[in-house]
């Protein structure tokens, strides 16, 4: 596994943020901000998709006693439906920011897509969770996080396989919609749910 970069600039806190669930049909996104020492030994540390769960949760803990500051936001599903994925991902970035114990002097975003933070500026970098540590580190937290939310809501509605999928469209769990309805959790402007709305609008 390459050793992701440990900072964009070599003076300056920088603050990595990036999401989790952003796909899925049903559930929260997440997003996590995380500020890593320079020196931080980020060799277990990579980005989530590449990790398994185990790993996942290992460099977590990792990540949570060597960062100098870290913190997580959830945004539900009914706000997703009100305001659209993108705008609820950056919502969640930017609460992830503001619970921060230390400030920040520059944030660095997965992706090519932010809405500027109040006093801080910000540096976004496409598939920057595959370069920078403290990217990288913000989407473990961000993705242990709302693993956990799901397997909580997968107890509630099992029939969904939420503890497997985590709320993203595979096959099985379109499936389960097709056969058992939406759940209050399943997010309303997503094709696959709104489709499934309006199937049973129309055999009504």
């Amino acid at each position: 596994m390459e050793i992701l970069k440990p900072y964009f600039n070599k003076t300056g806190i920088e603050a990595g943020c990036d999401e989790a669930g952003r796909g899925c049909l049903a559930g929260p996104v997440v997003a996590a901000a995380v500020i890593l020492p320079k020196n931080f030994d980020a060799s277990l540390v990579n980005d989530s998709k590449q990790l398994t769960a185990k790993e996942r949760d290992e460099a977590a803990i990792i990540i949570k006693k060597g960062a100098i500051a870290y913190a997580v936001a959830v945004i539900d599903h009914i706000t997703i439906d009100k305001i659209n994925i993108l705008k609820a991902s950056i919502l969640a970035m930017h609460h992830a920011v503001d619970q921060l114990k230390r400030k920040p002097k520059l944030l660095l975003i997965d992706g090519n897509r932010f809405y500027k933070y109040p006093g801080i500026p910000h540096q976004c970098i496409v598939d920057g969770d595959a370069i920078y540590a403290s990217i990288a580190a913000a989407s473990i937290l961000a993705k242990t996080y709302r693993d956990a939310i799901m397997d909580e809501l997968h107890e509630e509605y099992p029939l969904y396989l939420w503890n497997k999928n985590k709320g993203y469209a595979t096959p099985e769990h379109k499936k389960a919609i097709n056969d058992y309805g939406i759940t209050n959790y399943h997010r309303r402007s997503y094709k696959p749910v709104w489709e499934n709305i309006q199937m049973t609008l129309d055999l009504e």
